[in-house]
């Protein structure tokens, strides 16, 4: 699905460009993206930030910044042929002249992308609204997507005065990720998991992202977030959509969103009371991971303590419809865990019967569909070698290379061609919010304990399992 014509958007206007999101992760996704020949001839960026800086100054920290960076496309960056289409100005992106006098008479569709805090998103979709963009220009937002369903909703109708819904794209860069688009093959393609997936033989469903890594370096964003903000409110709930969304009559973009909204809506917002049974919050202390000592998390710079951020966040919700009535789907997600795991795991029900005898015990059957690294695993029952009386498990499993294009560099392309597919809609972003909203305001009463957690543990509940080795 190509731009307004056919023709891709052939400018990128990165707002905020001196921040951490364009040389981390936009820039290298348009090396990859140039590397595989998939941008439009005569394709430039423009940087806008207010920091001092010119051409050669933004082309020299791209470049330094790419170089720290073990997974960056270096090379990619160097040639002439890309960092020559990549120019920086000076500018207050909340200022109306300022961004008129830097974009100039734009003709041609662009590009707008909001690499900024959440709090400079209205200011700067207002200033430009106020320009009259070109017809078929986009505006992306990166998440998090407000930071309540009030705010989202005031955000929305904010972009729905200026922009058709169509030319929004608010982006979550877990839609791209390989292993999640592997989902809706995984469970449309293969008839073998249809009849079974459902409340008859599913136990429960757990979406992990335990990470190792700590808050360190971007503590003042993050304790102004928080774990339950800036990963089960968007990321994790994703998941959980694709996962439990019913079969598809077709793979175009109203219909996965409106699956996809179809599943939120049906997730039961949780009482004050089940928010006291079924969330836990935490936050790491002084441990350490593997042989580095990690600081407590209330020492990092920027941490404000009277905030009481989590860094750890578990939340257990269930779907009211007649495929999930009764399934427990419990989204974790933590920092400075023991270890990195990042997984869905579908636990299916033991068998009714067993005729072996007490003997053999049987584990019940595991789906595992790991994200970091793309690894899709089953655990199924065998006999244990000769012996008819006993059972052993063994792992079926594929861990798949990275094939194609990073999750960014996918993204953007859809950008660029004007496809919202993956995108994620209004309606969408504000049935999130409505999900985690009744949690933020118990927690944010404090009737939760914060529980601390040392570093480099399993965090405030080790008795959480998802493994499929169990």
């Amino acid at each position: 699905m190509k731009n307004g014509g056919g023709h891709m958007i052939q400018t990128l206007v990165i707002l905020g460009a001196s921040g951490d999101l364009t040389s981390r992760f936009l820039m290298p996704a348009i090396a990859r993206l140039h590397q595989a020949g998939k941008l439009p001839e005569g394709f430039r960026v423009l940087g806008f930030a207010r920091d001092d800086w010119n051409t050669e100054r933004f082309r020299s920290h791209l470049e330094q910044k790419l170089a720290e960076s073990s997974t960056a496309d270096v090379a990619g960056m160097r040639e002439e042929a890309i960092l020559g289409q990549v120019d920086y100005r000076r500018v207050d992106v909340t200022s109306r002249d300022q961004l008129a006098q830097a974009l100039g008479k734009a003709t041609d569709p662009l590009v707008a992308y909001l690499a900024l805090p959440p709090g400079l998103f209205a200011p700067s979709i207002e200033s430009l609204a106020a320009l009259k963009l070109p017809k078929g220009s986009k505006v992306v937002l990166e998440k998090p997507f407000g930071e309540s369903l009030e705010s989202a909703q005031a955000l929305n109708r904010l972009l729905h005065e200026s922009f058709p819904e169509r030319d929004v794209f608010r982006l979550d860069h877990f839609l791209g990720k390989q292993t999640v688009q592997n989902i809706l093959g995984l469970r449309f393609a293969n008839r073998i998991f249809e009849p079974v997936w459902n409340a008859h033989h599913i136990e429960r469903v757990e979406i992990i992202w335990d990470e190792t890594i700590t808050a360190a370096g971007r503590a003042s964003f993050y304790d102004a977030t928080g774990a339950l903000r800036d990963m089960v409110q968007n990321h994790l709930l994703q998941l959980l959509a694709l996962i439990a969304m019913e079969p598809l009559h077709a793979l175009d973009e109203r219909t996965l969103r409106d699956h996809k909204v179809d599943v939120l809506r049906a997730v039961r917002r949780l009482t004050a009371d089940e928010v006291l049974r079924q969330t836990v919050r935490g936050r790491y202390t002084q441990g350490a991971i593997g042989e580095k000592e990690i600081l407590p998390y209330l020492q990092e710079a920027g941490v404000q303590a009277e905030r009481n951020t989590e860094t750890f966040a578990q939340v257990t919700l269930s779907i009211d419809n007649w495929r999930w009535a009764g399934v427990p789907f419990v989204l974790r997600t933590g920092k400075a865990l023991g270890r990195d795991r990042r997984e869905i795991a579908i636990h299916f029900k033991p068998v009714p019967h067993l005729a072996m005898g007490q003997k053999a015990q049987p584990i019940p059957n595991v789906l595992a569909i790991e994200l970091a690294p793309d690894r899709i695993a089953l655990s199924v029952n065998v006999n244990e070698p000769g012996d008819l009386f006993d059972l052993e498990p063994i792992e079926l499993d594929k861990q798949f290379q990275s094939r194609g294009l990073p999750a960014y560099a996918r993204l953007l392309l859809d950008i660029l061609d004007g496809d919202p597919t993956l995108s994620i809609r209004d309606d969408e972003a504000e049935e999130s919010w409505r999900i985690v909203e009744p949690i933020l305001q118990v927690w944010g009463k404090g009737e939760v304990p914060l529980v601390d957690y040392p570093a480099g543990s399993g965090g405030p509940n080790e008795d959480l399992n998802c493994d499929v080795h169990g």
